[in-house]
């Protein structure tokens, strides 16, 4: 069976006696397509009707291939990026135009991005590809004559932002997803035939979301208790379930429990050591003194890789897992690129070699003034052509198997993307879905690979 779960740290699930779930796009699969596209109608008509913008706007159409994971909206400057592991900029676009090489050097010379600064905003939650498109589809729509008088590009991020958190408060997109659960959720029986099997071997199970009760119950309901053998319910499945837990706040603050009582939803406060339940707000040192558990005991899974994997990496010790539903077809696309980019390392391997004897030849006429050489780095250049004209055309056949406008998610080039970066430094294992790991054994042992370095290659 090909591998699924990869491995950052060295794990071994013998010691893991809890393991931590986050719901929404983790446990709960959502039909992401369906989902972002009604974010971005929802805050179309959000910022027609609270931010009065213009209601041509309406007929703006959701692209869901415009933005990926991983990219950096530079708010005041209307333009979204794809950034390297070092922070440098390698892709770039001014709403829906590309900025091209010569000109995005030119704008942004050596610049390094740093993504805590206020201006910038990353592409890495729920809601993200919706509220990126949107961002590039009314910029480009300011550069027009006809909509000159939209916002400042700051300004119409504030809008969205503003729209996006109206959505949540008023229930606009959930109504929308309880009256149609079947056209945004998707229905797993493996998944949970799988979390039994792993109770059965002694883990205890539970859950970390930032949605309110009402909503995870209402997913909970659906998704998980037709499928049931061992259980009655999700409610006794999960040791220890809760909701509004204002990640990341939950992994660094210390907010208080409130146990919510299951059949009616109110709350209470909370003021003896936790027990098996539902709960609300809370943290995670609690959590786990409460418990008598050792951090590196707990092993927490999410989606968002600041929310649910980066900051719980700083600011807690347990261990990590990152959902990256994309991963599958990226990989996918990888291997379909296998034989192209042999042939590419070949042409490389060819063409490196005549690029060192040209410097050399360059070198030896002006250290020894020879004048001779000059015919012989004319036919060597001519050959370094004759193979740049080669790969080039390889490099767009593999390009296109991923994204139209960004590429792949994990590489920018021949270097990792940032987001690769942060899922490489933060993450112990990762995966496409939580399926992927529950169909392994409970007691596997994740050993991670000798990596190389870059004096490891032998060049």
């Amino acid at each position: 069976m090909k591998k699924k779960v990869f491995v950052n740290r060295t794990l071994n699930l013998k010691k893991i006696t809890h393991i931590g779930l986050d719901m929404d796009h983790t446990l709960i699969r959502y039909k992401t397509e369906n989902f972002e596209k009604l974010a971005h109608e929802i805050m179309l008509k959000k910022l027609v009707s609270t931010r009065e913008y213009p209601e041509s706007i309406l007929n703006l159409k959701f692209e869901y291939n415009r933005a990926i994971k991983g990219l950096v909206i530079d708010k005041n400057a209307g333009n979204l990026l794809k950034v390297s592991r070092f922070g440098g900029i390698k892709e770039s676009f001014h709403g829906l135009k590309p900025i091209e090489y010569y000109q995005r050097k030119k704008i942004f010379a050596n610049t390094f991005i740093d993504i805590s600064e206020p201006n910038y905003d990353t592409i890495d939650t729920n809601f993200s590809i919706s509220f990126a498109t949107l961002f590039a589809q009314l910029v480009e729509l300011k550069n027009t004559s006809e909509f000159q008088s939209l916002p400042e590009y700051n300004q119409i991020a504030a809008d969205i932002n503003y729209a996006l958190d109206q959505a949540h408060q008023d229930g606009s997109l959930k109504s929308v997803v309880r009256d149609n659960l079947a056209d945004y959720i998707i229905q797993d029986e493996k998944i949970v035939h799988h979390l039994e099997k792993f109770i059965k071997h002694g883990k205890k199970i539970f859950i970390v979301t930032n949605s309110e009760y009402p909503y995870s119950k209402l997913l909970l309901d659906y998704a998980i208790n037709p499928f049931l053998k061992d259980h009655k319910s999700w409610m006794d499945l999960f040791e220890i379930t809760i909701t509004g837990s204002k990640k990341p706040r939950f992994f660094y603050d210390n907010l208080r429990f409130l146990k919510i009582d299951p059949e009616t939803g109110s709350m209470t406060n909370v003021s003896s050591k936790l027990t098996p339940g539902i709960y609300q707000g809370g943290s995670a040192n609690v959590f786990t003194s409460d418990l008598n558990l050792d951090p590196g005991n707990i092993l927490y899974i999410g989606d968002h890789i600041y929310g649910d994997v980066v900051r719980l990496k700083k600011d807690c010790s347990w261990r990590t897992g990152l959902i990256f539903e994309e991963l599958d077809d990226e990989i996918k696309s990888n291997d379909k690129c296998s034989a192209l980019n042999s042939e590419v390392e070949a042409l490389m391997a060819e063409k490196i070699p005549i690029e060192i004897k040209i410097d050399e030849l360059i070198s030896d006429e002006i250290e020894n003034n020879h004048k001779n050489n000059r015919t012989e780095i004319n036919q060597l250049l001519e050959k370094v052509s004759q193979l740049d004209k080669t790969i080039s055309p390889l490099i767009t056949k593999i390009q296109s198997h991923f994204n139209p406008y960004w590429g792949e998610i994990m590489r920018t080039g021949i270097e990792e993307s940032y987001f690769a970066y942060q899922v490489e430094r933060f993450a112990d294992i990762y995966m496409p879905t939580l399926l992927d790991f529950f169909e392994q054994s409970p007691r596997a042992y994740y050993r991670s690979s000798r990596r190389l370095m870059a004096h490891d290659d032998g060049q």
